[in-house]
């Protein structure tokens, strides 16, 4: 698959296993279809998803640690958490073309699933894993660096701010005195894929909505758009 030689030219790696590249790339929906009586193991990424969020949580920590040696575990918390979202990490699944590789139903495909933050950042979190289990350590590390790195030059704020939920609160208390508040909206998809809608308001003030696939990450993008927009 041509896709899947561009992909590999865009992470720098290649694959000793190709099969595991295809799970990773293979969401639940495609899985569901194509691979009915396959382990639960083997079907589609969603254990790959897993891992990979614990091996990108603990390489960029040791990334941060080395880059800031001075720094103190509560902010190298949220620098962490500025640069491993479900925004950065569709981002780089954008970046990396992602889209044009992903295995998905048919319904899903036909929803616009290639365009969906929840699936090209879970997607990617698969690949990482994929790497690691074809590779090892030594193999994933260098490539979750060469791909963050942007987000740790030193003149970028992404690592010198809080995360927009706690900047927000900051700008909307030190000029109103008061407090944003969080509502969901509503939430769609199956148990296993939920899109989640929060609204972010200041009183009865709606300042901006988001999506995202936990509530947490919907709040985050709803509080990025509020800072973004002209409201606050």
């Amino acid at each position: 698959m041509k896709e899947l030689e561009v992909l590999q030219a865009a992470l720098g790696y290649t694959f000793s296993d190709r099969g595991i590249l295809l799970q990773a790339l293979t969401h639940t929906s495609y899985g569901h279809e194509h691979f009915p009586k396959r382990p639960l193991a083997l079907r589609d990424n969603e254990r790959l998803e897993f891992l990979g969020d614990a091996i990108l949580d603990a390489i960029v920590s040791d990334i941060l640690l080395e880059c800031f040696p001075e720094f103190q575990e509560g902010r190298l918390s949220k620098m962490r958490a500025a640069v491993v979202n479900e925004k950065t990490l569709t981002d780089i699944a954008v970046t990396l073309g992602l889209a044009h590789a992903v295995r998905l139903g048919k319904g899903e495909s036909q929803s616009g699933g290639t365009a969906k933050a929840s699936i090209l950042s879970s997607t990617f979190e698969a690949v990482i894993a994929a790497i690691y289990l074809d590779g090892g350590f030594n193999a994933v590390f260098p490539v979750v660096r060469s791909l963050f790195q942007p987000f740790f030059k030193s003149d970028l704020g992404i690592l010198h701010t809080a995360d927009p939920k706690t900047r927000l609160q900051e700008k909307v208390q030190a000029d109103r005195k008061l407090t944003p508040t969080y509502h969901m909206i509503h939430s769609e998809g199956p148990d296993h894929e939920k899109t989640f809608t929060v609204e972010v308001r200041i009183g009865d003030l709606p300042l901006a909505q988001a999506k995202g696939s936990s509530k947490k990450d919907a709040e985050q993008n709803a509080a990025r758009s509020a800072l973004e927009s002209s409201h606050v």
